[in-house]
């Protein structure tokens, strides 16, 4: 599903116009990334958590050349879903 077809079924079983349904995911989802950005945790009951985690910085070997190199630590998004979500897909 992408997000033409989300915000349609989510417009429908709404009762909202496609036009406001349409702000609302864009709205939505940009305060999540502003939320994400500034180091704040999302965690939606029910769904999961979404997370900024710093990867730290590792050695690592390329494998045709053997030659090793240092990568820089990272931010990462991590996403874990709650225990309600995971029985579902059991």
């Amino acid at each position: 599903m992408n997000n033409k077809e989300f915000t349609s079924e989510l417009s429908r079983r709404l009762g909202y116009t496609l036009k406001d349904t349409s702000e609302l995911v864009t709205s939505l989802l940009s305060d999540m990334t502003r939320q994400l950005e500034e180091g704040n945790t999302i965690s939606i009951q029910g769904f999961g958590i979404f997370e900024v985690k710093k990867k730290a910085e590792r050695i690592s070997v390329n494998p045709t050349t053997k030659q090793r190199m240092l990568v820089p630590p990272k931010l990462v998004l991590t996403y874990k879903p709650s225990t309600l979500l995971k029985d579902k897909f059991k």
